[in-house]
């Protein structure tokens, strides 16, 4: 089944990637950068979690770019009484032009839903890897640091999906190195990050992981946090919270790089992965990073209905 639409960054080639990213940069710039491609069209939204970035920046995507969206909550389809997603899916292909799903569900429940990939399908988040959010974070670091070339980047906290796609997207940018740093058994899966780390070593860049803040050397230009309980997931040891404590990015540890920016994908627990302080400081570019979500939803959907 071939795959059309946005399933992972890998999805993506050099070129496109860039694309994309240029294109949510311009957008961010002038929101009106366009001239409404997606008139006439019909964009299915499809969130069976909460959502406040995501959600509103399709939303308001779709509707700037001239589409019509035709939104589905968590029980508002019949999956919900026994319907396949593969047959769910067929009907959807003839009925929509385009469909993004948020989901804490696998990657393999978005192909089933392409209608055997006659419908252009975006993954807004799946429990596998949240590649729009990669999108938005590469956007942000690119127009406020300019190419990547010999930039340093430090991940702290689990290997989550949102980590998966910074790392798809940051192993692509030659000369970046970028390190995640871990609780040990909460890390990248290890096919992401070997295929990562290839390709960062293609670029002349570096994609490694540590499980210790001590083993970071040398400079750091951007630190990155997410919080530590991700959306529709659970950690089986119960006690886990112990583990992520040495983790929390707080002043004491942005002072190691007095220069660093910080960024978090939002929403915070403040407290918890990243103090107040920080969060809320001159350094923080999260707040640019979610008004980035909505620029790299238009970038995506244009990209996805062409």
């Amino acid at each position: 089944m071939s795959r059309r639409g946005l399933y992972s960054l890998t999805d993506l080639d050099d070129a496109a990637l860039g694309h994309v990213v240029r294109r949510t940069i311009e957008l961010y710039t002038d929101r009106n950068a366009h001239d409404r491609p997606l008139a006439g069209l019909l964009a299915g939204l499809l969130f069976t979690k909460t959502s406040t970035r995501t959600r509103t920046a399709f939303t308001t995507g779709a509707i700037r770019l001239g589409a019509q969206p035709v939104t589905f909550g968590p029980s508002d389809l019949q999956t919900n009484t026994g319907e396949s997603a593969a047959d769910t899916g067929r009907m959807l292909a003839g009925m929509l032009d385009l469909l993004v799903v948020r989901t804490a569900g696998p990657l393999h429940e978005l192909e089933d839903l392409s209608g055997d990939g006659e419908l252009p399908v975006v993954n807004a988040m799946s429990a596998e890897e949240h590649p729009t959010q990669g999108l938005a974070d590469l956007a942000t670091l690119t127009h406020h640091f300019g190419p990547l070339d010999g930039a340093r980047v430090l991940y702290v906290g689990e290997g989550n999906n949102t980590a998966v796609a910074l790392a798809h997207a940051l192993g692509r940018q030659p000369g970046c190195h970028t390190v995640f740093a871990s609780p040990r058994g909460y890390g990248l899966p290890a096919p992401v990050l070997a295929a990562a780390s290839a390709a960062a070593e293609r670029g002349g860049g570096s994609v490694t992981q540590v499980h210790d803040l001590a083993a970071v050397e040398g400079t750091v230009d951007a630190v990155y946090t997410s919080r530590w309980q991700t959306t529709g997931s659970s950690k089986a040891d119960a006690s886990w919270r112990d583990a992520f404590r040495p983790f929390h990015v707080d002043a004491a540890l942005m002072d190691r790089w007095p220069g660093a920016v910080f960024l978090h994908d939002l929403p915070a627990h403040r407290g918890e992965e990243v103090s107040g302080e920080v969060l809320d400081g001159k350094s923080s570019l999260a707040w640019t990073q979610a008004r980035m979500k909505a620029a790299g939803a238009m970038a995506v959907l244009e990209w996805a209905a062409a």
